[in-house]
């Protein structure tokens, strides 16, 4: 059947736009229940779309707009006829969906993670630059006490093999410590937001000195290598566990929402804190995987700048991840 395409498409889009509107209510709200009218659009809207794609599909030239229709069918469909299904735990579809959109739909609690923590940091480069001796206080971890260049060069010398039969019981220590610092961040959230303050401005304090420390003394190219492979993900991951704690914080204080009460406002943060929380120990995972096997590693094993560019990569994929993961692909046109 010959059709205009331009035509077609400027006709049915408002319909594709009513539709995915619609999904997004359900993505938002698993348990919505539409009244009968409502309920009665969505399945022309579903139907009416199912048409369209069957349609398009005889255009080749239109793959991008046939997956847009596809996604939008196969999502419908999930929503009319797969309730109970839903209800299962799907790591996957959970990973790779629900949490990059939760992270987004909550943003604004990410970003006062990230204020408060470089807020911290600056705080520890002022106080070190101010007074050196300050350093024991801000930064209490014995290998941290002398002189980054004596540090580097003992790690050289060592070339890794001060780890060499242990490499596993260190990274599940580390997996253990940073998720217990990440979920005791997001706890302290019970306390109205002030203990997961305190806990991310002092973070922000020890990252700062260590950084302001180690760039002084000439070994910032260390620095980076050291850190970049793992603190990517170990440091947003931290800022999550803040970004829940705060989600807490809201919902029992319940700013421009008091008409429910404040049992209400916990459970309908509880499912968006549990995922956030969720995230954040799976990067934990990785982070201390990569800190055992690969951070510790230095010259002349391993390259300072192949150790730099991994980090990099790691942060552009976490980045384009939370941002972009989760989301339909647009249609052209």
């Amino acid at each position: 059947m010959l059709i205009d395409l331009p035509r077609f498409v400027n006709a049915e889009r408002p319909h594709w736009q009513a539709l995915e509107d619609l999904l997004k209510r359900f993505e938002n709200d698993p348990d919505l229940r539409l009244p009968v009218d409502e309920a009665q659009r969505f399945h022309y809207l579903y139907q009416r779309t199912g048409a369209a794609l069957s349609r398009i599909s005889t255009f080749a030239s239109e793959p991008e707009l046939k997956r847009y229709l596809e996604w939008l069918v196969s999502r419908a469909y999930s929503v009319i006829h797969g309730k109970a299904d839903r209800r299962r735990f799907h790591p996957w579809r959970w990973f790779t969906v629900t949490l990059p959109t939760t992270f987004r739909r909550r943003f604004h609690a990410f970003q006062m993670s990230v204020a408060l923590t470089l807020l911290g940091c600056l705080f520890g480069v002022i106080a070190l630059a101010i007074d050196p001796e300050a350093k024991s206080a801000l930064m209490p971890f014995a290998h941290l006490a002398g002189r980054p260049s004596e540090r580097v060069a003992q790690e050289n010398a060592n070339k890794g093999k001060n780890l060499d039969g242990h490499k596993t019981s260190f990274s599940a220590h580390l997996m253990t410590h940073n998720t217990q610092v990440a979920i005791l961040t997001m706890g302290l959230g019970i306390s109205y937001g002030i203990g997961t303050i305190i806990m991310l401005f002092y973070n922000g304090v020890i990252l700062g000195a260590v950084a302001f420390d180690y760039v002084m003394d000439g070994q910032t190219v260390f620095l980076l290598g050291w850190l970049l492979p793992h603190g990517v993900i170990e440091i947003p991951a931290i800022l999550l566990g803040g970004q829940a704690g705060f989600l807490i914080a809201h919902a029992l204080i319940g700013w421009g929402d008091r008409r429910i009460s404040r049992a209400q406002r916990l459970r309908a943060a509880a499912p968006d804190i549990v995922t956030i929380i969720g995230g954040a120990a799976v990067f934990l995972v990785w982070a201390g995987i990569i800190e055992a096997f690969f951070s510790q590693y230095h010259e002349p094993v391993l390259p300072y700048g192949v150790k730099i560019a991994f980090g990099c990569a790691e942060l552009a994929g976490l980045i384009f991840f939370l941002w972009k993961g989760g989301t339909a692909p647009e249609p052209r046109g």
